[in-house]
């Protein structure tokens, strides 16, 4: 059996260690296994021995912020173990520091051998995902040099240029070759009766571009401790439920982890940013739906993710059309990457706009800042982007020629373009998957909204009446079509998409949810669709399922097609709140907030499917972000949603 992964995550940083603390370099399509920084692996292995072996954990290590374990030498019951290993890890801002420190158990003099083979591939995550795929690096080239304290790796193909450095101390006795291009650092250490000895290994990302003077602590220690100063900043000043001490926990839990995912970025000025990433493993980068929706979250507890994100959103938004890139002018981007393998344009992620609802999401955490901040100096300074942004809807979105938003599939990147962009998700009730350009029904409702904010922001802020009335006069016209061309009244539930003919997509998926958060639906239809998500073929009892059970199309274990989304269900909430529907509000509030509960307080990515009736506790979806930006926020809008209730 393989060790399960902990990730430790500082910004752009993560680690995945084992149970004990190691680093195998084993692929694993569940969770990379490595130090990571800006997409590329900076340590693909990381193993210790003693006396030539691997020891055995006595305590593994534990989910958190640090990683600690207590190892010792393997042995029978005969022989208690010669001593005891205390091992700490904890990551920073591309960096690694572990202490190790060993205790002889025996009352004479004890010599023992240490070793650490260490490698760094710099292998692109995106090498790492199991999607069958293969990249060619024409020229690549490795490197090891050994050093006085340490080791450092480094690789470079063409203009592009990465490094690792090891140090230690105290140095190593040795540095020796593996056979494999790994190196294994060894000490002989000679431990005074019922002694002790500690070694402290630092190692430094130096990623392609990064020129930043940057010093590693000392211990892993320091670095908990910047991290926990970091977290207690983000939870201070927030008014938790003192009525409802499970949600206030959940509360301060995503707070925390929502201060470890900041990642740098820039404003349109050139200005220095820290946003909210996605999520670990695989998206510790900027992402624009999942930064907008996490920052109006946090709005009324944490504006300061707003006043970050849309700037840094409108530094990156389209000014012209990319075929590969799926740009076009005005667009909000979809995603940013910082690897080798958007370097070269080898994937079409180092600015991916494949995006439907991330420039509608802009627009409405833009009116939604300022509404509840008053800081219309952020307004002023993004109205072209705004503007941009409005005119990206209107022409290439579609809302004009087609009459909604419309996206196409990508080849090169994503085939749908929502939020629940794998390949299957927008589909009808049989399964079948909507072919032609699709008109995905929760970005009509993000439209809606940001017609409607634009305009508060235009006649309050711009001074600009005329442009107010003409994006109000869109968005009702957008409500009246929606509900005559989504409408199933068979089902008294509007459609999942329209397809490429303008046929009904008859899925019943959770979006119409996020149609009562943006207002889009009339009062008599938006209590239809409010409490039929409460009956239990949606309503799993830890939350509102993707798609409701009973149809072919629906797998508890399916990404979009019957997991259970925490974030999803936030929004859910803060439209049934939004309807007067308060009761159906508190029962899916409660429900993930027990979900919560039953995981640490904390929220994972996406759950699986299952009833509450049929298993006791949450079943975990097996290849779910530990750690998500939404769904850390997303008890925050629950908060917003149902107060201490």
């Amino acid at each position: 059996m393989t060790d399960r992964h902990h990730l430790l995550v500082h910004g752009a940083t993560f680690a995945a260690v084992g149970d004990r603390g190691d680093i195998s370099g084993v692929r694993n399509s569940g969770s990379p296994d490595g130090l990571f920084v800006r997409d590329a692996r900076h340590l693909s292995r990381w193993q210790l021995t003693v006396d030539g072996a691997v020891p055995e954990a006595l305590t593994p290590v534990a989910d958190g912020d640090g990683a600690r374990c207590v190892l010792v030498p393997r042995g029978g019951r005969q022989e208690p173990p010669a001593h005891t290993l205390f091992r700490e890890q904890a990551v920073g801002d591309s960096s690694f520091v572990e202490s190790l420190r060993v205790t002889s158990n025996r009352p004479v003099p004890t010599t023992v051998r240490l070793a650490i083979t260490a490698d760094a591939d710099f292998t692109d995550q995106f090498e790492l995902r199991s999607d069958h795929r293969t990249y060619t690096k024409t020229g690549a080239v490795r490197s090891r040099q050994v050093l006085d304290d340490g080791v450092e790796f480094t690789y470079r193909r063409g203009e592009w240029r990465s490094c690792t450095t090891i140090t230690a101390d105290p140095s190593p006795d040795g540095v020796e070759e593996t056979g494999t291009g790994a190196r294994r650092l060894v000490w002989t250490l000679d431990l005074e009766p019922h002694g002790t000895a500690e070694l402290v290994l630092r190692v430094m990302a130096r990623p392609h571009g990064d020129k930043r003077a940057l010093r590693v602590p000392r211990s892993p220690g320091a670095l908990n401790e910047q991290l926990l100063t970091l977290e207690g900043e983000f939870v201070e000043g927030v008014a938790f439920p003192t009525g409802w001490p499970e949600l206030a926990a959940a509360c301060a839990r995503g707070l925390a982890d929502l201060a470890a995912l900041q990642v740098p970025a820039t404003g349109p000025d050139g200005e220095e940013l820290r946003v909210p990433a996605a999520g670990a493993p695989w998206f510790l980068t900027l992402l624009g739906r999942d930064a907008l929706l996490t920052s109006l979250f946090a709005l009324p507890y944490r504006p300061g993710l707003a006043a970050a994100t849309l700037p840094a959103l409108a530094a990156t938004q389209a000014t012209e059309t990319g075929a590969s890139s799926v740009a076009q002018p005005g667009k909000i981007v979809h995603e940013v990457r910082h690897g080798e393998l958007a370097h070269f344009g080898q994937v079409p992620f180092g600015r991916y706009y494949g995006s439907v609802d991330a420039t509608p999401l802009f627009l409405v955490l833009l009116g939604a800042y300022v509404e509840r901040t008053g800081d219309t100096g952020l307004a002023r300074r993004l109205e072209p982007n705004a503007r941009a942004a409005i005119g990206w809807m209107l022409d290439h979105g579609g809302l004009t020629s087609r009459g909604y938003l419309v996206y196409r599939a990508d080849r090169g990147g994503l085939a749908n373009q929502n939020w629940k962009d794998s390949p299957g998700a927008i589909c009808s009730a049989d399964g079948t998957r909507a072919t032609g350009p699709v008109m995905a029904a929760g970005a009509q409702g993000y439209a809606y909204d940001a017609l409607r904010r634009t305009a508060w922001v235009a006649r309050t802020v711009w001074a600009d009446e005329t442009y107010a009335a003409l994006l109000e006069q869109a968005a009702a016209d957008l409500r009246d079509r929606f509900q005559r061309d989504f409408w199933m009244p068979e089902h008294s539930f509007p459609a999942l998409a329209l397809d490429g003919q303008g046929s009904q997509v008859n899925a019943l998926a959770s979006d119409a949810g996020h149609l009562l958060w943006s207002g889009l639906l009339d009062k008599e239809y938006g209590e239809l669709v409010g409490r039929r998500l409460l009956e239990p073929d949606f309503f799993s009892g830890w939350g509102v399922r993707t798609l409701a059970s009973g149809q072919p199309a629906y797998h508890p274990l399916s990404y979009h097609r019957g997991s259970v989304w925490p974030h999803d269900n936030a929004l859910i909430t803060l439209g049934l709140a939004r309807y007067g529907l308060h009761d159906e509000a508190r029962s899916v509030a409660h429900a993930l907030v027990e979900a919560a509960t039953a995981t640490g307080h904390r929220l994972p990515e996406v759950l699986a499917g299952y009833g509450r009736d049929s298993h006791a506790e949450p079943v975990p979806y097996p290849h779910a972000c530990v750690r998500e930006s939404r769904s850390a926020a997303a008890p925050l809008a629950l908060l917003t949603a149902v107060g201490g209730a």
